[in-house]
């Protein structure tokens, strides 16, 4: 299966001990637990075809049959707008907003140099049309800043976001999807320092590693650490295996001592070697924090921008799970779900993908027998991919008419 380069690789986060033994586990597994992104682009080389179809729609854009009723001849970006509402007011298939915009190889990597304040100029020529923030003539300005003070600002605070941001910033180091064996490494709370089962932020707690490397808290080693729990094997609906199993998120906590040992006499000319657990404090719950819970090392966290674009290949998946929801049967617009393909498949942060309803089965009643029969699927909507481990990807729903549940399919845009 082929795929396009382009996307930034993820960047293992910066831990000591016990934490790079998990990641280890994590990477045997197949699952990169510990990346916001995972595109595995080395194991997918981009064809001469591939490489072709890009630089032609680069400067070629997409056919004006293509673009929405309305699409406006200029608009001026305004802050709270996202590069998914500009895609639907100007194309009637918004996943093609690479081609509109001309995207190439080069430039998918950081598509987006969209900011508000900035003119966008809807170019038609020979039946086909692109988008530019300069005018026909060249003229106009990429981008234009008139502001009163000196002042510094990252890109990453004012460049156009594909979709809201805090639809999905939880989910960027919420979910975690690990093999058995890096659930059994991770570190576990042992004990709190209050006598009460259900703890909270401010509280106090001690966890001891399980794989016999120590917590420790030298100069470089991360002292802010996830709390999960009730790792839930992730099934395949098709095939009934396990893709892996996702650790619920409950919190966030800060160790303060790392793990040491307590020698002592023990009366008969020897020595008591007893573990002496590390020592962290809670400082965010999602959910109350209990003995037993496991550590993971917090995510990185890096600028991401989501390109909204088709699949490079054909995909047929299916919903495995509401997040966070378990009591849930259906999920709506603006929720997130898990499905069955992840980067070994092809999939990408930003590839765009539709849903369709699962068809139900219902029983005849104009035939006197009474027979069984099941309606076809139909589309349900548009969901976007934007977290993905080797064999589940994490997708947010962007526009459903009807509840999405699991074993619901999605495919490419249709």
């Amino acid at each position: 299966m082929n795929k396009m380069a382009g996307l930034p690789q993820a960047s293992a986060p910066r831990v000591a001990g016990v934490a790079a033994l998990i990641a280890g586990a994590v990477m045997a597994f197949g699952a990169q637990a510990q990346s916001e992104t995972h595109s595995p682009k080395s194991s997918y080389p981009v064809t001469s075809a591939q490489r072709a179809t890009a630089q032609q729609v680069a400067s070629r854009g997409v056919p004006v049959s293509e673009l929405a009723a309305n699409a406006p001849d200029t608009y001026v970006v305004k802050r709270g707008d996202t590069l998914w509402s500009i895609a639907g007011l100007y194309l009637a298939k918004p996943w093609r907003w690479p081609e509109l915009w001309g995207m190439n190889m080069q430039a998918i990597r950081n598509p987006h140099l969209i900011y508000p304040g900035q003119t966008l100029y809807l170019e038609k020529s020979d039946g086909f049309a692109r988008l530019s923030t300069r005018g026909p003539n060249g003229g106009g300005n990429e981008v234009v800043r008139i502001t009163p003070r000196t002042r510094t600002d990252s890109v990453s605070n004012t460049a156009l976001p594909t979709i809201q941001q805090h639809l999905i910033e939880p989910f960027l180091v919420e979910p975690e999807v690990l093999g058995a064996e890096a659930i059994e490494l991770a570190p576990r709370i042992v004990a709190a320092a209050q006598t009460r089962a259900i703890l909270g932020s401010g509280d106090r707690v001690y966890a001891r590693s399980a794989s016999g490397t120590q917590l420790s808290l030298e100069p470089g080693d991360d002292r802010t650490f996830r709390l999960f729990r009730n790792a839930i094997p992730l099934k395949d609906p098709d095939t009934g295996d396990i893709l892996g199993y996702e650790a619920q998120y409950v919190g966030r906590a800060e160790m303060v001592r790392g793990e040491t040992q307590d020698v002592t006499p023990d009366g008969r000319g020897g020595t008591n070697t007893d573990p002496v657990p590390a020592t962290l404090d809670i400082v965010s719950v999602k959910e109350e924090v209990r003995v037993g819970d496991r550590l993971l090392p917090m995510a990185p966290r890096s600028f991401m921008n989501y390109v909204p674009r088709t699949p490079y290949d054909d995909v047929n998946a299916r919903v495995v799970s509401i997040y966070g929801s378990s009591a849930v049967g259906n999920a709506g617009q603006n929720q997130v779900v898990s499905i069955n393909r992840g980067a070994v498949d092809g999939l990408e942060p930003g590839m765009i993908l539709t849903v369709l309803t699962k068809g139900e089965r219902i029983r005849d009643k104009t035939d006197e027998s009474r027979t069984m029969i099941k309606l076809p699927s139909e589309a349900n909507g548009m969901a976007m991919v934007f977290r993905t481990f080797d064999h589940v990807s994490y997708v947010l729903l962007l526009q459903v008419r009807y509840g999405v549940g699991v074993g619901d399919r999605l495919v490419n845009p249709q």
